[in-house]
């Protein structure tokens, strides 16, 4: 009995093991069907949707497909007196370089007809082109091709230097596809955000390439300078090409990358579309730029200007250093002025006043808060025109004086300090008559850290003109009695202003 109650156990127990074996298959087989159910829903979802689970787009082919036939590629035919080859068009050592070669013709020292191709987009259906200038710079032909391979000769309509921007003109058939611009200030253009190039890199033929928005506001060497930074492929070629958003509008003109050698490593530079378009509006209404100019020298208010200005309470706005003849000067600014604001726009520092004021048309009357001793003070500006300024002369004439017997010498703040006359002038080569001019520099003060040189020329204490050494340590005693921690000079050398706070805890 006690043989058949085990063997009966023993048949129960694998019977029970079985069930459970069936009951974990079927519940491993139906976790697997609603994982593949699960996997091939998500798959379905994002073959319907525009980004993938982790934001980046399915595709960029809708987009390019959408915007492409508005991008066209430039060449243009220069007659040089050198060999012309295909230098600067691809890099040497290329297997394009042979195909370029065949732009030469006749002997090493007869003139010559250079090609060179860049990249452009059509931004009306009657014929605007935007591109670089140094695309078309010289240039005697300039040819359009159009993606369906439609060439189309091109008129220069303007062109802009300072912003590398030119405007186009073709006479078509029929209205053309086209692009418009897009706020680079806007959603869609901060760093982070994707971006797609399309151009004519080695002038091989129409290329796109994707990235995102590396960096915002670069400045590179030029005075309205905006460049959005972006790590999209942008080789040689791709100059004067869009640089589009996921909307399909025009963020920026591809204009320029940093490279060792030339070929892209992922740092591209494209003119904002914040710029860009006020500049091909004036191009395209009078053939030039016509910038507003306000005609001041102005400079960045750092931190450690705080203390040493009374009222300021952040390192914001742009600080005049001189006002020469013009605009400024008839409507009342002065030196030692900080902007705050302008038209109506707050000014953050000189880089974005100068692109506000550039923006803004020429004759308008603008209304320009400063901080003037402490207080707020609104003057209203008529602007001139930046173009017809830029050839004034604008530096301090040298007023010629007795010469003084021996000068009054004193060390103060880290600074060696003489009373000019005649002979320093000479000595140093200051076009200054007046003022106190730094004959040394204490090591390691905070006058050397600030970048002072003998030879500068300190012409203001406090915001009050100073011409003597009394006069200076007036200043320094005021400053400190009224318990400011540091003092600003407005030093001049070789004629240029700026101003620079020193502190006041060295003697």
């Amino acid at each position: 009995m006690r043989e058949q109650a085990r063997a009966t156990a023993i048949t129960k127990s694998r019977q029970d093991v079985r069930k459970t074996r069936q009951l974990a298959g079927g519940l491993l087989l139906g976790a697997a069907l609603a994982l593949g159910a699960a996997i091939e829903t998500r798959a379905q979802e994002i073959e319907t949707s525009d980004v993938m689970p982790d934001g980046r787009p399915v595709s960029f082919a809708e987009l390019a497909e959408r915007v492409s036939p508005a991008v066209v590629n430039i060449t243009t035919s220069t007659t040089v007196a050198g060999p012309a080859g295909p230098q600067g068009l691809v890099p040497e050592g290329s297997p394009f370089e042979d195909f370029f070669r065949d732009f030469e013709n006749g002997g090493p020292d007869a003139p010559r007809r250079a090609s060179a191709a860049g990249s452009g987009f059509v931004i009306d259906e009657g014929g605007l082109i935007v591109t670089n200038n140094h695309v078309i710079v010289d240039a005697d032909e300039i040819t359009i091709e159009f993606q369906d391979g439609a060439t189309l000769p091109a008129e220069l309509v303007g062109t802009d230097p300072t912003t590398d921007i030119a405007l186009l003109r073709v006479e078509p058939d029929g209205p053309l596809p086209y692009v418009t611009f897009g706020d680079s200030d806007a959603v869609g253009s901060r760093v982070g955000d994707w971006v797609m190039v399309i151009g004519n890199p080695l002038g091989i033929g129409f290329s796109a390439s994707a990235g995102i928005v590396s960096a915002r506001n670069r400045a590179l060497s030029g005075t309205y300078d905006d460049y959005i930074q972006t790590d999209a492929t942008i080789n040689r070629g791709n100059s004067g090409g869009p640089l589009f958003n996921m909307d399909g509008d025009v963020i920026g003109v591809v204009t320029a990358i940093l490279s060792p050698d030339g070929r892209s490593i992922g740092i591209g530079f494209a003119m904002s579309s914040a710029v860009t378009t006020n500049v091909v509006a004036q191009l395209e209404e009078y053939g030039e730029t016509r910038r507003g100019w306000l005609g001041v020298r102005i400079q960045n208010v750092t931190p450690d200007m705080i203390d040493a200005i009374e009222g300021l309470t952040e390192a914001a706005g742009a600080m005049v250093t001189d006002v020469p003849e013009g605009p400024a000067a008839d409507a009342g600014i002065l030196s030692g002025d900080i902007i705050l604001t302008f038209d109506g726009q707050a000014v953050a520092d000189t880089g974005e006043l100068v692109r506000i004021v550039g923006n803004s048309p020429v004759g308008k009357v603008v209304d320009v808060e400063v901080l003037r001793d402490g207080e707020m003070t609104n003057v209203a500006v008529t602007l001139g025109r930046r173009e017809e300024a830029q050839g004034i002369e604008t530096a301090p004439e040298a007023v010629p004086e007795p010469e003084p017997p021996a000068p009054a010498e004193m060390q103060m703040l880290g600074l060696s300090l003489s009373e000019l006359n005649q002979d320093l002038a000479d000595e140093f080569g200051l076009p200054e008559s007046e003022g106190l001019v730094i004959t040394g520099i204490e090591p390691m003060s905070d006058a050397e850290g600030k970048g002072l040189m003998p030879g500068d020329v300190i012409t203001e204490v406090g915001q009050q003109p100073v011409m003597t050494i009394d006069q200076f340590e007036e200043r320094v005693e005021q400053a400190r009695q009224a318990g400011r921690k540091s003092i600003l000079l407005l030093v001049r050398r070789a004629g240029d202003p700026r101003f620079v706070a020193l502190v006041l805890d060295e003697d």
